[in-house]
């Protein structure tokens, strides 16, 4: 297996588990990850948000962890990746009004390089055309973002992941195991135990 280059585009309250177990766990398995916010340079932190499950009409949100970024978005090539990763939380929604952002992301999608996104991840991607014409899981509240996007929201089960091509989706962190697994086969991995 050849290591691969990922992205992550984070900003201030995306979703804690969203952001660390991806980002750790990528590199348990050996691949490079750089997570990087608009504004803010290595070592620099962004905050946290945790979404918990609890019975309501929608999830609850508290106070996350501190995040440390380890490379500057300033330095950021698309060419330099061979893949996206989108975290959820809150970031998206206000990442996608950022035009260097957006760019990147259409760059990824213009070279059909792998993207992974979780939960609300997807908002990013439907303001950038990269949903047009493709099935797509979220977190259901993003169903309309999707479909207005031109993709095809696909409703499953919040542990499941779905993959169409090389977009991997899923509607929210208890998705992991599936949608994490489910990347790294986009990304040609191969785990031996």
């Amino acid at each position: 297996m050849a290591a691969k280059k990922i992205l992550m585009l984070v900003g201030d309250y995306v979703e804690d588990y969203e952001v660390m177990v991806p980002f750790q766990a990528l590199q348990m398995v050996g691949h490079t990850v750089h997570a990087v916010c608009p504004g803010k340079k290595k070592g620099d932190v962004i905050r946290t948000a945790i979404h918990d499950f609890e019975g309501d009409q929608t999830y609850s949100e508290k106070r996350g962890h501190n995040f440390g970024l380890n490379f500057d978005f300033d330095s950021v090539k698309s060419s330099d990746y061979d893949a996206l990763l989108v975290p959820g939380g809150r970031s998206p929604e206000y990442l996608r009004l950022n035009e260097r952002v957006l760019e990147l992301v259409r760059e990824f999608g213009r070279d059909d390089k792998p993207i992974a996104a979780v939960c609300h991840g997807p908002q990013l991607l439907a303001e950038t055309g990269v949903l047009k014409g493709k099935s797509v899981s979220a977190y259901p509240a993003c169903a309309p973002e999707v479909r207005l996007a031109g993709g095809e929201y696909v409703e499953i089960g919040m542990d499941e992941a779905h993959t169409d091509g090389k977009l991997v989706t899923g509607p929210a962190w208890p998705a992991h195991p599936a949608w994490l697994a489910a990347f790294l086969k986009v990304l040609g991995t191969q785990i031996i135990l």
